[in-house]
């Protein structure tokens, strides 16, 4: 598995950092951390980086973790013999509770350079509940000589018996004209980084692992079937099938972003006035839009994204989501027709 070089420096993850530096220093450094840090900010980097500045061989004069002694490159290549990483298989999207009893058990064993054991959880918010209950038992009798590392976006969703034994270490997000400078920095240029973030968010590990074209056109494709939608010239039922299989959150990010556009567009034009209306749809588009129904459809797919890591059926979530969409567009004669229609 390839990771950043630990010479990197990330200029949002220089205070955690420099906290954990000190408490090294201080001889302050708890048995268990907890790295709060929103995905794709680096927060399973420094967990890497913590492991490598503990087991660092390096002369005491240069800085640690130099990331080229034996000791660093092996962390790096996840092969310490200290250093234990249990992250969610690859059939699973959980940490189960036999990957968490192994890694205690091992933790229980003499370390084979005879300091510390280092043991990375990540995600830690995805143990299942077994599992939290079986890494709880290390955390409240721990074993001398042992460093446990919880990685979670939301560590609100670990029990708080787990979070109180932790030593909690945030990670804040870095801003948007950090994240572009720094991806600039560390790729060929000519990538319109700002677009690629656009769909990932401040997110900017995880950009460097896409392909932007990929990106640009999958928003691309999106912004043109959800137009289609809105002009009732989609199929819902087929395009949600398609979406589903492959790339769901960068998809739900893109239609999120699309929807956001739309409202900010409505508010531009005035939408925001405190005038009441007896028509449902904005004015002056080249497709009349229900704004009430824009809205349901923006909080359906923020949802969604929070669905989206749970066993929930994707393609009916997705297809909720266009037949919503579908119902915010529209004109005035078409909804006139129908509403005479009725009568």
């Amino acid at each position: 598995m390839t990771r950043l070089a630990l010479t990197v420096p990330m200029p949002w993850l220089a205070e955690a950092q420099a906290s954990v530096e000190r408490a090294i220093r201080s001889d302050h450094l708890g048995h268990a951390l907890l790295v709060h840090a929103a995905a794709g900010v680096g927060g399973d980097w420094l967990a890497f980086w913590i492991a490598a500045r503990v087991f660092c061989s390096a002369p005491a004069d240069q800085p640690r973790p130099c990331g080229a002694c034996i000791d660093c490159r092996r962390v790096m290549a996840g092969e310490h013999p200290d250093c234990s990483l249990v992250a969610p298989e690859e059939t699973s999207k959980e940490i189960k509770i036999d990957q968490v009893r192994e890694l205690c058990q091992d933790l229980r064993l003499t370390s084979h350079g005879g300091r510390l054991k280092v043991a990375l959880v990540m995600p830690a918010d995805r143990m299942n509940r077994f599992a939290a209950n079986a890494l709880l038992k290390t955390l409240e009798e721990p074993t001398p000589g042992t460093l446990l590392v919880l990685v979670a976006a939301q560590p609100s969703r670990l029990p708080a018996t787990i979070r109180s034994r932790c030593q909690s270490l945030p990670v804040r997000a870095p801003s948007l004209e950090e994240s572009l400078s720094w991806l600039a920095g560390q790729a060929a240029p000519g990538v319109d980084w700002r677009a690629v973030l656009a769909v990932l968010g401040l997110r900017p590990l995880d950009a460097l692992g896409v392909d932007p074209a990929r990106i640009a056109a999958l928003q691309r494709e999106t912004a043109e079937a959800l137009v289609q939608a809105l002009r009732g010239g989609l199929d819902p039922v087929h395009t949600a099938d398609r979406w589903s299989r492959e790339d769901l959150g960068l998809r739900l990010a893109a239609i999120e972003n699309w929807i956001t556009d739309r409202v900010r567009e409505w508010a531009g034009r005035g939408g925001g006035s405190t005038e009441m209306r007896a028509d449902p749809y904005l004015p002056e588009s080249h497709v009349t839009l229900n704004i009430r129904a824009l809205f349901e459809a923006l909080d359906g797919v923020r949802e969604a994204r929070r669905l989206e890591d749970t066993p929930v059926n994707k393609a009916l979530l997705l297809e909720r989501l266009l037949w919503r969409l579908t119902a915010a567009g529209g004109n005035r004669a078409r909804t006139q027709a129908r509403e005479q229609g009725n009568r």
